[in-house]
């Protein structure tokens, strides 16, 4: 589990296939923050741009670990095929705290970026969902785009999807890899855990 709060930006700094078909996976090499590694360990988790991964070895004088992702997991996401930097969070541990929401590391949906511009000291995305995960955005609910925990401020459904609208602060923009967002870029969507459950419930009640 993690909770949406960034605790470093690292580098996919060398991408390897793990075969030669399009049912092979591929190795990514990710750099890190100078000490980010050093109570890491392998086989922990640290989701990247929101998507949870396996820590499959560890270069801690280099700054560098491994992990290995599917082809299922690729054709799932964005942003985790080719060099480019990366949000990352380490795993929950059970006293943390918890500053953003419950966040599994699973993504549900790919996203688009249709805005994404100052807004006097911050700046407004909006981001266009899939049509099917429209039902579990509200406004002041939270979702995870690209594994940063926000709030909406504004929702809008559309034929092609819901159009949310996030502001960011200044500490949010410098201190995650969502500087680099720009309109028509793709990003790794996470509803919140709690609206699955009221789904549930409201299916299964008689």
């Amino acid at each position: 589990m993690f909770t949406g709060i960034v605790t470093g930006v690292g580098r996919i700094v060398a991408v390897h296939d793990l075969g030669s078909s399009l049912q092979h996976g591929k190795r990514l090499v990710i750099e890190t923050p100078a000490g980010y590694l050093d109570d890491v360990s392998l086989g922990d988790s640290i989701a990247l741009n929101g998507a949870c991964m396996t820590v499959t070895t560890l270069a801690t004088a280099e700054q560098r670990f491994t992990i290995d992702i599917s082809a299922e997991s690729l054709a799932r996401t964005t942003g985790l095929a080719q060099q480019a930097p990366v949000n990352l969070e380490k795993a929950l541990r059970a006293h943390d705290r918890l500053g953003g929401h419950i966040v599994s590391g699973h993504v549900d949906g790919i996203g688009t970026v249709r805005h994404f511009a100052p807004v006097g000291e911050s700046w407004e995305l909006r981001v266009l969902a899939p049509r099917e995960l429209g039902r579990y955005l509200a406004y002041k609910g939270s979702i995870t785009v690209n594994g940063v925990s926000l709030t909406v401020n504004r929702i809008a459904d559309q034929a092609e999807g819901t159009e949310i609208s996030i502001n960011l602060i200044p500490h949010t923009v410098t201190h995650t890899a969502l500087h680099v967002l720009a309109e028509g870029s793709a990003v790794n969507l996470e509803i919140d855990l709690i609206a699955r459950y009221v789904e549930r419930m409201l299916k299964d009640k008689p």
